[in-house]
């Protein structure tokens, strides 16, 4: 209840503040306070002056009414900088009240350490300012300063003065307010809750009884005293509150009436204005839009001829489609088709009788997709499988290429499968053709009877080279006119790709230079609207196609860019079609650009858009030279077929080392110029080939090895003559042409045969073995010569041979073999010396080996010669054998004659006699075998061995150097030695140094 009452109150007080103004003013002291009427006698009270709100609409200067004040406009200055605009200053970042402790590198850590500490040059443009330029101030303002002073300390500040009044009278009202009770300040007092209303109204006071009593009226009269009591209260509160605040709900009230009157101006302003400007429209505006309006109604009608023309021209799409591809220009039906579906998406959409076109524009760009991929399986096929002897150019060059340019255009990137099995598919038939062409040539052969296999092994070799040979002539042909194809297509796709990257790079510079335009435009303050874009902005409220009038404009200078973008595209690509080597696809671009020229803009742009990437291009471009080197490898694996067919009962492996060489020497041929032809080797004949040497080696150097077991078993050890035929055979050798020469009719038959071998003038003893083993030699150097591939297994072979030539030879002579195998009664020493000459000739020729290998090994290969290295030093070794065994043959004979040695006359002894008979013997044998260096040692070796037997023998009868007459029986029989020993050829000058014979004294 005294809270509503308060409400009621305050509301009778705004009521009164905002009455008309003939009102009796509210009673105001001087300070401008409400001042309550009070006793006279009480002793008036200091308030503190209240200070006023801010103001929210500030009054007007006097002057203008529309002038609201002198500072910045927040609407008309909003895009320049005002005083509104700072927000900050350097006193308060550096004094910010919310740090801590002041920051002291808030400059250095910014512009560096020196800066503080730089001293800051004095200025020349300002002087230095002392106390002696304020000294004349001073002195005129020292008497108002003592003045003012005075009056300070006199007058104390109103402001301090009033600050206890208004405590104490704060401490006065919230005194009287805490009288009331707290119900009736609670927010949820409610009169019509019970609890709340017996608490306010204590109904137990009263009697119960219907009656009025005395009490009963005094108690209600007592309650109503106080309730009322507390409104005063509250009242007086709400007064002196309302009081406190008067100035700023008057300053209020007067800014609403200002407000008013400034709205009623600009309402009457804005009348005036409206006024204005309908008569500005009546007369100046309705004629020229009405001219403006006619205009735009005639470029629509100028806009719906034009749609209608293009819906004529989409109209014969079909028919036109079909005449194109009835001459198959898939070509320019699909950029045809393009163009259309461009135009109903962009132009003609939503028209109701098109509606259906697209779909029949996109079935019939899948049945060209179909008819171009079957037409190039056909084309395929027909350029693969025609005959050899026709002209080996590109057959129908401008259908491959159209087709080609439409097939990349659709995206079907697999077409270079269709060919590649095509592909496979004519190099079965070349075969097939091939093998049926030499059978029938053959009369022993019936074809209807014998399968296709087994007619390639009933030919006889040379039958079946002649057919290999005319294979490789056709898979040659084969590989050329595909090489000649994938060419065209390659050029086809690579004038795609460059023609792309050109478009894309016009595109980029257009869109520089529009954005350079844009630039200009935007620094000179923007592109001035069209007179008739302004005009027309007024029209936007009738809805007359003003969207379509706006950007008529627009489109018309993107329509001028983009034909002159176009036609410069169209003037580099033909600049640089003539100056190409290949123009294969300048056909086909002469035909776009027909095709295109009739279109609407964008048609060009379209085919660009579904044209393959960059990457997808150049991807197919080297699909294109891989299937060149696939048509290389089928070409290659279809002969491999042919070799193995023959291969496959042993007949390659029973050739002759001519007829391999021969075999060998037209399969490197034909790997060159396919090599030549496709730039990649391919090694799968190779390899078939070289799996075949590596049998014929085997079955070669098999034969020879058993040729030379027999030649070793069936060898007698003698000396044979040297036909003239080995000795041109070893002068070609030393001349460095390490090969079998050809064979001559005339000259070496007359020539009688030789003794001797002459090698490097040295004479050799041989035997018969040793030359037809360095035939056999020389047969595996040709080999190495005509089929470089095997030089590493020929060399292994070798190797082998020569290590058999010596280790049967061992056995058969040093081992004595020979005795059993041959029937030799016994091992002389003229065979011994002879097997060793034949082993020194054999050594002698082994560098030769090595070094002609050794040129046509790898470096990775080297390691192989080590073999040839360890053969010489087994070589070597057989030789000191033999050298031992003819020593240990006449020191068997020294030991059992001088053993029997005894020194009494006669002299020269029978036992020396004996001596000296049996090397006369040893000579004779070796002398004609050996040169003279080797007689000349192997005789010192025999004499040392002669004096060793002839010194043990003296000592055990005791004769010695004592000048005796024994000791002159010795030196006669020593001196019969060495004169017959001297005697001998080649031994004249041998020292004998027979005075060893006797023991030193001690």
């Amino acid at each position: 209840m005294i809270s509503r009452s308060c409400f009621i109150s305050y509301n009778r007080y705004l009521r009164v503040m905002s009455s008309n103004q003939g009102s009796p003013p509210i009673p105001q002291s001087s300070d401008g306070l409400f001042r309550k009427p009070r006793d006279p006698s009480v002793a008036p009270r200091h308030y503190r002056r209240v200070r006023s709100l801010p103001d929210v609409c500030p009054k007007e200067p006097p002057g203008e009414a529309g002038a609201l004040c002198d500072g910045p406009s927040v609407v008309a200055d909003q895009h320049r900088w005002t005083v509104y605009n700072s927000k900050v200053n350097l006193p308060a970042a550096l004094n910010d009240p919310r740090l801590a402790k002041r920051e002291s590198d808030f400059f250095t850590k910014t512009w560096g350490l020196d800066f503080t500490e730089t001293e800051v040059m004095p200025s020349f443009y300002l002087p230095n300012i002392s106390r002696e330029h304020f000294s004349s101030y001073l002195q005129e303002t020292a008497q108002r300063e003592k003045i003012h002073e005075r009056c300070k300390n006199i007058c104390l500040n109103k402001d301090d003065l009033a600050v206890p009044t208004i405590t104490n009278n704060h401490d006065k009202a919230r005194a009287e307010l805490e009288q009331v009770p707290k119900i009736f300040m609670k927010p949820e007092f409610v009169l019509n809750d019970p609890a709340t209303f017996n608490a306010v109204l204590p109904w137990s006071h009263f009697s119960v009884a219907g009656g009025k009593n005395s009490r009963d009226v005094a108690s209600s009269r007592l309650l109503q005293e106080k309730l009322s009591h507390y409104l005063d209260v509250v009242e007086v509160s709400i007064a002196r509150q309302i009081s406190l605040r008067s100035e700023a709900f008057f300053h209020a009230m007067s800014s609403q009436h200002e407000l008013q009157d400034r709205l009623r101006e600009t309402s009457d302003a804005v009348a005036k204005l409206r006024a204005r400007t309908a008569a500005i429209d009546r007369v100046m505006c309705r004629g020229p839009l009405q001219a403006l309006r006619d205009t735009l109604t005639r470029n629509n009608c100028i806009k719906l001829h034009n749609k209608l023309k293009l819906m004529a021209a989409v109209h014969q799409t079909q028919p036109t489609v079909q005449l194109l591809l009835s001459t198959s220009e898939f070509v320019g039906a699909l950029e045809l088709i393009a163009t259309t579906k461009e135009v109903l998406q962009q132009e003609l959409q939503g028209i109701h009788s098109f509606r259906h076109l697209g779909s029949q524009l996109c079935e019939m760009e899948r049945l060209i997709d179909k008819m171009m991929v079957a037409d190039f399986s056909t084309y395929t096929q027909s350029d693969l499988s025609r005959a050899f002897e026709e002209d080996a150019q590109v057959l129908e060059k401008d259908r491959l290429q159209s087709l080609v340019f439409g097939l990349l255009r659709q995206r079907k990137l697999d077409f270079l499968d269709i060919y590649s099995e095509e592909m496979i598919r004519a190099a079965k038939n070349i075969v097939r053709q091939c093998v049926m062409k030499s059978v029938s040539q053959i009369s022993e052969i019936d074809a209807d009877t014998v399968k296709f296999h087994e007619q390639m092994r009933l030919m006889t070799f040379h039958q079946w080279f002649d057919l290999l040979l005319d294979i490789f002539e056709h898979f040659i042909l084969f590989l050329k006119r595909i090489k000649a194809t994938l060419s065209v297509i390659r050029n086809v796709v690579l004038e795609v790709l460059d023609s792309s990257q050109r478009s894309r790079l016009a595109d980029a510079n257009h869109s520089d230079g529009r954005t350079n335009e844009e630039e200009e435009e935007a620094e000179s303050g923007g592109p001035a609207l069209h007179s008739g874009e302004a005009e027309l902005a007024y029209l936007t409220h009738e809805g007359l196609f003003i969207s379509d009038a706006l950007n008529e404009a627009e489109q018309r200078s993107n329509a001028a860019a983009h034909a002159q973008l176009r036609a410069q595209t169209h003037t580099e690509t033909c600049g640089s079609d003539s100056a190409s080597v290949t123009t294969e696809s300048s056909s086909s671009r002469e035909h776009n650009s027909n095709t295109t020229s009739s279109l609407p803009i964008g048609g060009a742009a379209a085919i660009e858009d579904v044209m393959p990437s960059d990457l997808e291009l150049s991807r197919v471009a080297s699909n294109v030279q891989e299937l060149l080197y696939t048509a290389s490898d089928v070409s290659h694996d279809r002969c491999v077929k042919v070799l193995m067919t023959r291969a496959k009962d042993g007949s390659l492996e029973r050739l002759s080392a001519s007829e391999f060489v021969c075999l060998s020497q037209a399969v490197e041929s034909f790997v060159r110029d396919t090599e030549e032809l496709c730039g990649r080797r391919s090694m799968s004949l190779r390899g078939a080939l070289q799996s075949q040497a590596n049998r014929f080696v085997q079955r070669f150097h098999e034969e020879r090895k058993t040729k030379l077991s027999l030649l070793l078993d069936n060898e007698r050890w003698k000396q044979a003559e040297v036909p003239a035929e080995f000795q041109d055979l070893v002068d070609s050798i030393a001349d460095g042409r390490i090969m079998l020469p050809e064979r001559r009719h005339t000259g070496s038959e007359d020539r009688k045969p030789g003794e001797f071998l002459c090698v490097d003038a040295q004479k050799y003893a041989v035997v018969g073995t040793v030359l037809l083993l360095i035939r056999m030699f020389l047969e595996y150097c040709q080999c190495v010569n005509d089929i470089p591939s095997i030089t590493t297994d020929i060399l292994t072979r070798l190797a082998d041979l020569l290590k058999h030539f010596n280790s049967r030879s061992c056995q058969l002579v040093l081992g004595a073999g020979a005795l059993q195998v041959v029937g030799l009664k016994t091992i002389t020493t003229r065979n011994l010396a002879l097997a060793s000459r034949c082993l020194q000739l054999v050594v002698h020729y082994i560098p030769v080996i090595r070094a002609h290998f050794e040129t046509r090994l790898q470096p990775r290969q080297y390691s192989i010669l080590r073999h040839l290295d360890h053969i010489t030093k087994d070589y070597n070794d057989h030789i000191a054998e033999i050298s031992a065994k003819l020593v240990a043959i006449m020191d068997s004979m020294f030991e059992k004659a001088l053993s029997k040695y005894e020194v009494k006359a006669p002299m020269p002894s029978a036992c020396l006699r004996n001596v000296c008979k049996q090397m006369a013997k040893m000579h004779e044998a070796i002398n004609e075998l050996l040169p003279e260096e080797q007689t000349q040692m192997l005789f010192l070796r025999i004499n040392a061995s002669f004096k060793l037997h002839l010194k043990r023998q003296l000592a055990r009868l005791g004769v010695g150097n004592d000048g005796g007459p024994q000791y002159g029986l010795v030196m006669v029989d020593v001196a019969f030695y060495s004169e017959n020993v001297q005697a001998l050829r080649s031994l004249e000058h041998l020292d004998l140094n027979m005075p060893e014979i006797w023991e030193q004294k001690r």
